[in-house]
């Protein structure tokens, strides 16, 4: 009877260990992983979302709102298929963004007459193209669109005038600036620190200009003025041992001369004092025209 009994015992203890068991697993998936009781009442109930599907079966998509419901400011087409606020459709563009023609050159020259566009005419239509566009659309009271329809270049065409050669293709990538005083009467190569320009003036009238850079800061341009003192059409910096072609000196070793690495490098570099010129044709015909006594005015 006692080993009966015994038996008996275990196999009740046995039952009651799993049901124990089963029960610490329901309460962990009910709970989500907390720490609450279970109670009598029957499963934990579900979380989940309660919407109801949608017509085809499917379950409605979810937004941050809990809301099903489509937007309704999206922007009306236009016939041509462009969005338009307005729902009407966009003029119709003779010039923009991406463009590149003789006639966006052309386009910028005449921006540029107006004070516009601050640059020399590339021919590409981009971005500071466009904002000069929109300059122009809001003092001429247009739509400030950033392209240029029929009625924007009707209206370019009849506040400017038609560009010269020299202002579609000027012989500077920088804009020259107001002439120094000093550069008003005679013969003056004037230099702008400002604008980084060089122009040869005779009597007040710019005959030439090109691009020029200077001396980084350990090695500066001087300023003031000066006259030529020598030219040297093929010469050498015995110093930087580097090559000095054209050259025209205005202030002992410092001189108006041709820079191939100026040339290569733009402005990522910096002469040694000099006023390098890019332009080797361009400077060789103004080395041709300046005679030694020829003034030279160096300024911001």
């Amino acid at each position: 009877m006692k080993r009966s009994s015994s038996v008996i015992r275990r196999v009740v203890l046995a039952a009651a260990s799993v049901a124990l068991a089963a029960g610490c697993t329901a309460q962990a998936a009910g709970s989500g992983g907390g720490s609450g009781s279970p109670t009598s009442s029957g499963p934990a109930k579900s979380t989940a979302p309660t919407a109801s599907p949608t017509e085809d079966g499917k379950p409605p998509s979810p937004s941050p709102s809990g809301s099903t419901a489509a937007p309704t400011d999206a922007p009306t087409q236009s016939p041509s298929g462009t969005p338009s606020p307005s729902g009407t459709p966009k003029a119709k563009a003779l010039m923009d963004d991406g463009d590149e023609t003789e006639q966006v050159r052309e386009l910028q020259a005449r921006l540029r007459q107006l004070g516009h566009f601050d640059r020399a005419p590339t021919g590409f239509y981009g971005t500071m193209t466009a904002a000069s566009v929109k300059a122009f659309q809001k003092k001429q009271g247009l739509p400030r669109t950033g392209s240029v329809d029929a009625t924007t270049w009707e209206r370019l065409l009849g506040a400017s005038r038609k560009p010269t050669a020299d202002e579609l293709k000027p012989s500077t990538t920088n804009k020259l600036d107001t002439p120094d005083a000093r550069c008003m009467t005679g013969r003056v190569l004037c230099i702008s620190k400002e604008s980084r320009t060089l122009a040869w003036m005779i009597d007040g009238k710019v005959v030439s200009s090109m691009d020029v850079r200077f001396g980084s800061e350990n090695t500066p341009t001087r300023e003031g003025t000066f006259t030529v003192e020598r030219k040297v059409r093929q010469d050498w910096s015995r110093l930087y041992h580097t090559p000095m072609p054209l050259s025209m000196y205005f202030s002992r070793g410092q001189a108006v001369h041709y820079s191939s690495d100026f040339a290569a490098r733009g402005y990522n570099g910096a002469s040694h004092g000099c006023v390098n010129v890019r332009d080797r044709a361009k400077l060789t015909a103004l080395f041709d025209a300046v005679k030694v006594g020829d003034k030279v005015v160096v300024h911001w």
